[in-house]
């Protein structure tokens, strides 16, 4: 190892560690954006995917040529071009290869290039490849002078800059990549499409973005699908270069004899794995997630064909589907980031009308180079012609210099004014082009190419022709890619999504009956069945506890828990500790405060009220949709006086008209439902009037069927009080002495 005071003193500096670092992570940096991660948007290549056709191109692996082997191919590429991993260059391949993760490969493969299901290729010495049309468009120009050639990374050989061909590849195919502090995502779309937009922008350069999209409707991706999102979502995310697209598959419903039916899905979202889609879907039966969807199948063969069967023919098809598309990758989100390196080589996002904009303005600049280089040519050849009708003029004079002269070409050059390279060119024909039918068709390409040549000059000279050869061009182009051919037609349906609805509980879990039991020390479960009073009598509680709330639900229910303290919190039945064993603390599912108890246990029932009642004798009703929480935390309801604590909670019956109170003093007043407010929340207004204690129990009830209560003792019997005019009053009266019989405990149940 060589020593440090060896070195030559310029080989060693001092620099601080922070800016060496920073310094040459920038480098590495600007490297992976320039040179690996971002697509350019003349061409709509990384350097990976331009080395790999150029080097195709070299070997002649034209479409009507046959294959070769991809190990040919990719030895070439990092040998001569991309000095990177031979598998990364293989990986690169392959997807430009896989005509479902490009619109238009660009590359035609034989043999295993991977599949839908997400299977990798094999090995790149069992497969072989040549070029597309579509990548013969993008190259076409090459040998025109268009574009610029570089050194390759050992100076061996060249490589062009850029790919000149009319093919909008960057919009066309797409291109994804992740580089240093930034990142790109473009979907691929329709050719036909964009031609039109650029079209529209040649014609009218300032047209807006919302003007481009009459023409370019969104994404359309290999794999078909339909596009969901509004007009107005498309046009910001294409306005600004940043979105995302919601892409779900297509999926038709197919009626089956008898009056089932079943669905299909065709199509299924740009880059979801197949056979990982099926996977999620299976999951979701098996956990039982939903329960309306009982199986899956695949049928697919070339075409995707997925089977999706109901739990039963009286499911709502829109709802398990919708239920589908948010639950699996039965619908996605595709990112858009317009991020591409301009023509200066500049990361840069883009509107879809600057990625356009800046294609058209390369493609006029290569049809003025590739002019340039063809009126280079055509002076070439003239030059050329007009010394060899020089031959034909005088030629008697031209074979005698010929024959006499030991050094001809002087001699020429001197008498008929001919440059170096029409003297050598006239030496070097052959005899039989003194033909007299050679001088006539020397004349006549000569006059052709003086044609081409003034109509080059003037293409050159005007925009105006320019736009319209640039037209004619792309007109071309699109017949080859029209919406009528096979390899055009748009593959993505576009379909604004109606709103989302709300998914009932019922679709996402099995409807079952339970009955939920909890005990004085706050021990919850939900046992299976509706159990009746002897079951429930025979409930096994921890030694110093025992029953305390006790309601008939099924799994699909939302249990509310109110607390004394006026707070509500909301329960999933299914979520509930299982009848085994005693059960789980109900403060593992709800923040419920330590000094708080338990007031109420019951089933929340859409569209259903409660009677809400404090021991101070205020209350109110409220419909259960309000106090129930979506949160641990649960929902403050009741507002409570210090100290004040809820005492009633009492589910009120759709044909319930009147309230019954009885306070601490066993006094009762009874009077209209309608006299109490509807709150969401609050304190309420008074319901009874004491001059000492409080409530000591409310209920509402059924005027014209009287008011009932539980008898003493274990005859179960009950008595109703039909007359109840003695007790009637307006809301807040302080009421009179229960009927005869009313339980000593004054509470209306037992």
């Amino acid at each position: 190892m060589t020593d440090i005071a060896e070195l030559p003193e310029d080989s060693v500096r001092n620099t601080p560690f922070d800016s060496a670092l920073s310094d040459r992570y920038l480098v590495y940096a600007l490297s992976t954006i320039t040179a690996r991660s971002l697509p350019d948007v003349r061409d709509g290549l990384k350097p990976v995917h331009r080395r790999l056709l150029w080097a195709m191109r070299l070997l002649r692996l034209d479409p009507a040529s046959g294959y070769k082997k991809c190990a040919r191919v990719v030895g070439d590429v990092i040998g001569k071009y991309h000095p990177h991993g031979d598998q990364s260059v293989y990986d690169a391949m392959v997807r430009l290869a896989q005509t479902f993760s490009l619109r238009y490969p660009l590359v035609d493969g034989q043999g295993n290039f991977g599949n839908v299901d997400g299977d990798n290729a094999a090995a790149m010495r069992y497969t072989e490849a040549r070029l597309t049309a579509a990548a013969g468009e993008l190259m076409a120009g090459l040998d025109e002078g268009t574009v610029d050639f570089r050194p390759t990374y050992n100076g061996e050989e060249e490589e062009p800059e850029i790919f000149p061909g009319l093919f909008p590849n960057l919009l066309a195919n797409g291109a994804s990549g992740i580089a240093v502090g930034m990142a790109t995502s473009i979907p691929p779309h329709n050719v036909a499409e964009l031609i039109d937009a650029a079209v529209l922008l040649i014609d009218k350069p300032e047209a807006e973005t919302a003007e481009l999209l009459d023409h370019v409707k969104g994404p359309d991706f290999p794999t078909g699908g339909v596009l969901v999102d509004s007009p107005a979502t498309i046009a910001e995310a294409y306005a600004t270069g940043r979105g995302a697209f919601r892409v779900r598959a297509k999926i038709e419903k197919v009626d089956e004899k008898g009056g089932g039916w079943h669905l299909v899905v065709s199509q299924i979202p740009y880059q979801v794995q197949k056979s990982k889609l099926i996977e999620q879907i299976a999951e979701l039966i098996n956990d039982k997630k939903l329960p309306i969807l009982a199986d899956v199948r695949d049928e697919s063969d070339e075409e995707i064909r997925i089977v999706l069967e109901p739990r039963s023919r009286t499911v709502d098809a829109d709802m398990l589907m919708e239920s589908l598309f948010r639950l699996t990758e039965l619908e996605v989100r595709v990112s858009l980031n317009l991020n591409v390196l301009d023509d200066t080589r500049t990361p840069l996002v883009m509107s879809l009308k600057q990625a356009l904009a800046a294609w058209l303005k390369h493609q006029f600049e290569v049809l003025i180079r590739r002019s340039q280089h063809r009126l280079a040519k055509i002076a070439d050849r003239i030059e050329l012609l007009d010394g060899y009708l020089i031959v034909y003029l005088n030629l008697d004079r031209v074979i005698q210099i010929i024959r006499e002269e030991d050094e001809p070409k002087p001699v020429m050059m001197a008498e008929f004014g001919l440059t170096d390279r029409q003297a050598e060119a006239i030496l070097n024909m052959r005899l039989r082009s003194l033909r007299r039918l050679e001088e006539m068709e020397l004349t006549r390409e000569r006059a052709t190419l003086d044609a081409e040549g003034k109509e080059l000059e003037a293409l050159i000279a005007s925009p105006a022709r320019q736009r319209t050869r640039m037209k004619r061009d792309l007109a071309a182009l699109r017949e080859r890619y029209g919406p009528e051919t096979a390899l055009g037609a748009r593959r993505t349906l576009l379909s604004e999504a109606a709103p989302a609805r709300e998914i009932p509980l019922e679709a996402m879990v099995e409807r079952e009956p339970v009955t939920v039991i909890l005990s004085q020390r706050g021990w919850i479960r939900a046992m299976k069945g509706h159990l009746d009073e002897a079951a429930q009598a025979a409930v096994k509680f921890k030694e110093g506890d025992g029953p305390a709330h006790a309601i008939r639900a099924q799994t699909t229910d939302r249990i509310l828990l109110a607390t004394d303290q006026g707070r509500f919190y909301t329960l999933p039945a299914d979520k509930l500790p299982g009848g085994r064993g005693f059960g789980e603390p109900v403060r593992l599912f709800a923040d419920i405060d330590a000094d708080a108890r338990v007031a109420a246990l019951l089933a929340a029932k859409p569209g259903a009220e409660l009677l809400l009642a404090s021991g101070d004798g205020k209350g109110f009703v409220v419909d259960m949709a309000d106090v129930t929480a979506e949160t641990r935390k649960g929902k403050q309801v009741v507002n409570l006086r210090e100290g004040g604590r809820l005492k009633v909670v009492h589910p009120v019956a759709p044909t319930d008209d009147y309230v019954a109170a009885i306070g601490d003093n066993r006094k009762m007043v009874i009077f209209p439902l309608g006299e109490l407010p509807r709150m969401a929340r609050g304190q309420g207004v008074t319901i009874q009037r004491y001059k000492d204690g409080g409530l000591s129990d409310a209920i509402s009830f059924r005027l014209d069927d009287g008011l009932s209560w539980t008898m003493g003792g274990d005859t179960g019997r009950t008595r109703t009080e039909a007359d109840l005019t003695p007790w009637r009053a307006a809301r807040g009266a302080a009421g009179r002495m229960p009927p005869v019989g009313f339980p000593r405990d004054n509470r209306f149940r037992g």
